[in-house]
């Protein structure tokens, strides 16, 4: 069934790429927007008819939920500038708040017990709803993990408002995975990188509901 809610997703990354990938295979429409329109136009040539491509700003003003796959340190500036177009939409943050450590690894870029989610909820424009999302897999695991037979494989996700659960949870089905609700924009610490519950924490890989369920 379809979402009832536009989706958009802007930035065509390795993660804003794969949620946008997997939603076109699993013939859902969606929204893309880039800096780069020649890619946005591309990507959606070649989505059979199920992406379209826009403008940043059209399609803040189209959709309904807008997931920015940017780097966190990016979300300051996309707030500021789209903060009034931001009011009532429902925004996912896929962020994770790491740098390359020079060693051929990721350090984390903020307070060991803080998280990006939590970060970009104080700066949140007023009105609009943030959701934790989409980045507790690495985008590889993002894309080949969709549709997982014969079990879904999980996407955690916190948020703090009730009222926009069951939508956050239709866009997670549409890309073929199974929603599961972490807690609050308090707990995103957990779904990202470094935490018990992301793929390159203590988890260690994609997992199913039951698995998930037993580490909550």
């Amino acid at each position: 069934m379809e979402t009832q809610k536009k989706v958009a997703v802007i930035g065509l990354g390795n993660i804003g790429k794969a949620v946008a990938n997997n939603l076109v295979n699993n013939k859902h429409n969606v929204i893309v927007a880039t800096r780069n329109a020649d890619e946005a136009n591309d990507f959606a040539a070649q989505s059979g008819g199920f992406a379209k491509s826009t403008t940043i700003g059209e399609a803040i003003n189209t959709a309904d939920i807008i997931i920015p796959a940017i780097w966190f340190g990016a979300f300051k500036d996309f707030f500021n500038d789209n903060g009034n177009s931001l009011q009532g939409k429902i925004i996912v943050d896929v962020s994770n708040p790491i740098a390359p450590d020079g060693n051929g690894g990721f350090k984390k870029i903020i307070g060991e017990m803080e998280s990006a989610g939590e970060l970009n909820k104080a700066i949140l424009p007023k009105g609009a709803k943030l959701v934790k999302a989409f980045g507790t897999l690495g985008a590889g695991t993002l894309a080949s993990s969709s549709n997982h037979e014969p079990e879904k494989d999980v996407l955690f996700y916190a948020s703090d408002d009730m009222e926009i659960n069951n939508d956050i949870e239709e866009v997670i089905r549409e890309t073929g995975f199974e929603p599961l609700r972490v807690g609050g924009i308090d707990q995103s610490i957990r779904i990202e990188v470094f935490g018990d519950l992301h793929e390159l924490g203590k988890l260690g890989k994609a997992v199913n509901i039951e698995e998930a369920k037993s580490k909550l």
